[in-house]
């Protein structure tokens, strides 16, 4: 199971990190108590492991700033449920093993529990038993997330293999 933290439409990544957090340090680890701290103060205080952040449409729009991708993983963000991603963004959370899962959010609220099964393309939100199919990801993909991050996988395969 898995708490959401609901956001709205276009958070972009400077709203996920903003620059002025990254003058002292590159790691996300110290970082990531500013993830979205300039649209919620308190955010990061109230994130636990496994918990989840759910969006509109256009998340991670902007710039391509990888770190916002890396921010979110560090604070223990388990995934990120859209109506939909900036390409960048979505090609940076695969690198890093962030599922990132494309869904109608309508009906997600804030404080709903849910829980997802990537291989199955299923998401049940708990709170209001109800379940949302969603495209499953391609066997790549799946294998960079088991690996936890593209360059997890290359260490272990030493190459990409198209399967």
């Amino acid at each position: 199971m898995a708490y959401v933290h609901k956001v709205g439409d276009d958070i972009n990544t400077d709203l996920i990190i903003a620059s002025k957090n990254k003058r002292d340090t590159y790691d996300p680890k110290l970082m990531a108590v500013h993830l979205l701290e300039d649209l919620d103060p308190d955010f990061y205080s109230r994130v636990k492991v496994g918990d989840v952040i759910v969006a509109g449409n256009n998340f991670g729009c902007g710039s391509s700033r990888e770190h916002a991708a890396h921010v979110i993983k560090a604070a223990g963000i388990s995934a990120v449920i859209a109506k939909s991603f900036a390409r960048i963004f979505y090609r940076n959370a695969i690198n890093i093993g962030l599922p990132l899962i494309e869904v109608d959010t309508d009906s997600i609220e804030e404080g709903d529990e849910v829980k997802i099964n990537l291989s199955e393309g299923k998401l049940e939100n708990l709170t209001k038993d109800e379940i949302k199919k969603f495209n499953q990801l391609p066997k790549a993909i799946s294998e960079i997330f088991k690996e936890g991050g593209l360059v997890n996988y290359l260490k272990k395969y030493g190459e990409f293999k198209n399967s």
